[in-house]
Formats: C-alpha cells, structure tokens, sequence
C-alpha cells in the first residue's frame, strides 16, 4: 500500500526504548525494515541519534522539534546533524485555535519560520491533534483556517488518527488539504483519544486504506503509536508488514 521508500516511523513511539539504548533501539527498527525514522525533540536527540543512524544506514528526512515559541537556529543546526529537510511543529497550546486571530498568529510564527529555514534547505510544518479539528471557525476546521494562512512554503503532517478523534473524515480532509500536506502519520485504534488503544495499522478501527488512497501524494508516511497494551515493537513490525506487505494491490503510493 505504500512504496518503502516513503515508510517511516515517529521514534517518540519507542521513546522507552530509545532512552533506554538509542543505537540498539534504530538497529532494531532497522532489523524491522524501516529505513527512515522520525526523531521529536530534535535539538536534544540529533547528536544522540546521528552515529546510529549512520551505523544502520538509517536517514531522518522529517523530524518534530519546536520552532513556534521556539529557537529555531538551534533547530536548524540540529537539523544539519541528523540531514534532516522537513522540520515540524508538533504541538501548539488548545488554546490558541478558537479564533481566527489566534490562527493567524500561529501561522504567522510558521510563516516566519519559514522563511528563516529556507536558506539552509529545511521545509517548516505543522502536526495536528484533535482540537484544530475539533474547533470549528466559520464553519471550518480550525487547521483548514490555518492552512488558508500559511505561506507556500509551510508544510502539513497530517496525523490521521487524531483527525479521527477530532470528528472529522481523514480522507475527506486529506482531499481538502491537497499538494499542502507532504507527510502523514499512521496510526490505527479505537478512534477515542484513549492512546492504550492504539493499536498496529489495519487492526483497529479507522479505514487505513481509504487513507492511504488519499495520501497517494506524500513524500512520507509515518508509522506511530502514542501507546498501546501489547508490546510496542511488534505493533511497529505490524504497522511496517501492512504497509509494505501489500505494494501492487490497487492502492499504491
């Protein structure tokens, strides 16, 4: 369903792990098939992370790392350690997505990030959780609004899961969002934001294939679990199996 050259994983979902043994936690990842992972926290991990990276002939094109409120050269020069070119805001306070002025402040940060990255390569976007789809604005999702703001050059990674949760169709959003979104998170569960029900991709409750038809486009799709009851990397191997397993049916990427 989704050429291995776009398949990720956002390492946040073995963060135990990886505290725990960074580089034997990437050579495991590796071991699965995985050949591009995603850091968070990237201006504290990059220098953690680089060596094994290199040593299991791993890359991180994409990485979550703040830059709203944030230092953003910092996150630049963390960014030239790992190679990474698609920086992502991963979390802005509920609180500033219940007005159109507040969103356009918060695009207004990203804008200027932007613009700050592009001389050293590296493309500035936004992740979302459930209340920018929640809330509502003129009749809209709030990420819509923000998406309306954005320069060009600002990227969505679109979390799938938490679309779900926010009330709204992930499919049908994706299709709305177009050419703007370059990345997805793939998750799968109950669709409640109850994160020890997650569960590995095309074992829970959200149409995963109808995503990954509307996602055709992305550069990067990123396997992730918030939490989960059972054992984490075999939900991981599971959400890669699915995800690579099935390349050739009518759904390709």
């Amino acid at each position: 369903m989704l050429d291995t050259d776009k398949i990720s994983v956002q390492l946040y979902t073995v963060r135990d792990a990886l505290a725990a043994d960074p580089e034997g936690t990437l050579g495991r990842l590796a071991s699965i098939g995985f050949r591009k992972v995603e850091p968070f926290g990237l201006t504290e991990w990059a220098p953690k992370l680089a060596p094994g990276l290199a040593a299991h002939g791993l890359s991180a094109p994409s990485s979550h790392a703040k830059v709203v409120g944030g230092d953003v050269e910092e996150v630049l020069a963390a960014a030239a350690t790992t190679g990474t070119t698609l920086v992502v805001e991963p979390f802005v306070d509920p609180a500033r997505w219940t007005t159109a002025e507040d969103v356009a402040a918060i695009a207004a940060e990203l804008n200027a990030a932007a613009r700050r990255a592009a001389d050293a390569g590296v493309t500035i976007g936004y992740h979302n959780h459930w209340f920018e789809l929640e809330n509502l604005i003129g009749g809209r999702t709030a990420l819509e609004v923000l998406a309306d703001s954005l320069d060009d050059a600002v990227a969505l990674e679109v979390d799938t899961y938490w679309v779900a949760v926010g009330g709204q169709d992930p499919a049908a959003l994706l299709g709305r969002l177009g050419e703007r979104v370059k990345a997805v998170h793939l998750k799968d569960g109950d669709g409640t934001r109850d994160t020890k029900q997650q569960v590995a991709l095309g074992a829970g409750s959200l149409d995963v294939a109808a995503i990954l038809a509307a996602s055709s486009g992305v550069q990067l799709g990123v396997v992730e679990l918030d939490d989960t009851t059972g054992d984490v990397f075999d939900a991981v191997a599971g959400g890669y199996a699915y995800l690579a397993g099935q390349r050739g049916a009518e759904v390709s990427a």
